[in-house]
């Protein structure tokens, strides 16, 4: 099967494109900043592009990981979160159409509000409060109008990718490579979500056929200030202390809920459910970067 990857030189496109080839895949991946030779360049806000490209290498898949996913940024840039994460997925949705393409969407928690107690499903109602999760709920919303074949697969936080990784867990141990003290956010809970255990739910998803929304997340709801206890303990720093604070603490642009965290309803009720303990997913990681 020939496989288009989209954002393929991001987080989880690093974990992805592997994974895809070991599994019998043949693999065509894209991005707007090219790795290698391999790597071909497309960028899915230009629409002709799109259709040129599948028309030429006609994939039997889409897997569309390009997105905008810097929260702040999509805050203070609506017409570029839109642009990438909306406009963006619905030229690939419009492709696949035409094409008669199953598509993969990858997705994230913050179509929710945050006010759950406890973990949404997917048969919970999105309410995003952030313009990222609002330019990526149009992006679900142009896929499931759209298409017939698709898959949507939301993720939790994100953590992964090595030197792609921009996230929490790298910001962490960078700060912890400087300072003896840190402050981290305890009001808020998630599901983190290890890009390797993501790539492989996708792929386990996609072996179904059974097409529609899923929740891809490592299993357990935590807290940032959960995790940065972990990579303390994971990177043996003893001497450090981890001060626990409210998010008032930071003044970020954008708004985030209270809870981000999500079930894998839909994965347990086909029997899939194969991701490991958040705990277990962060070891690992750590592991691989230390």
């Amino acid at each position: 099967m020939r496989a288009l990857i989209t954002g393929a030189n991001g987080m989880l496109g690093s974990a992805l494109c592997p994974l895809l080839y070991s599994n019998g895949y043949e693999i065509l991946p894209t991005d707007i900043n090219i790795m290698d030779s391999e790597m071909e360049f497309l960028d899915v806000r230009e629409l002709d592009k799109i259709k040129l490209f599948i028309n030429k290498k006609k994939p039997d898949i889409v897997f569309h990981l390009a997105a905008e996913t810097d929260v702040d940024k999509c805050e203070l840039n609506k017409e570029h979160a839109f642009l990438v994460n909306a406009k963006g997925t619905e030229n690939v949705a419009v492709c696949c159409k035409d094409s008669d393409i199953p598509l993969v969407y990858v997705s994230t928690g913050a179509v929710f509000d945050g006010e759950k107690i406890g973990g949404y499903t997917e048969q919970d109602i999105p309410n995003p409060i952030s313009v990222y999760g609002l330019s990526k709920l149009e992006g679900e919303n142009t896929v499931s109008s759209l298409l017939s074949k698709f898959y949507i697969i939301r993720a939790g936080w994100m953590i992964g990718g090595h030197n792609k990784d921009k996230k929490f867990v790298w910001k962490i141990i960078q700060l912890l490579n400087n300072s003896k003290e840190i402050s981290v956010v305890v009001d808020k809970i998630g599901s983190p979500t290890f890009t390797k255990d993501f790539a492989k739910g996708m792929i386990d998803i996609v072996s179904t056929g059974k097409y529609g929304v899923y929740h891809c997340v490592n299993e357990g709801i935590c807290t940032r200030f959960d995790i940065a206890k972990k990579i303390v303990e994971f990177l043996n720093k003893k001497d450090v202390i981890i001060k626990p604070v409210t998010s008032d603490a930071f003044l970020l642009p954008a708004p985030r809920g209270k809870s981000e965290a999500l079930i894998n309803y839909n994965l347990s009720l086909l029997g899939i459910n194969n991701m490991k303990p958040w705990q277990d997913a962060l070891r690992e990681y750590i592991r691989e970067i230390a």
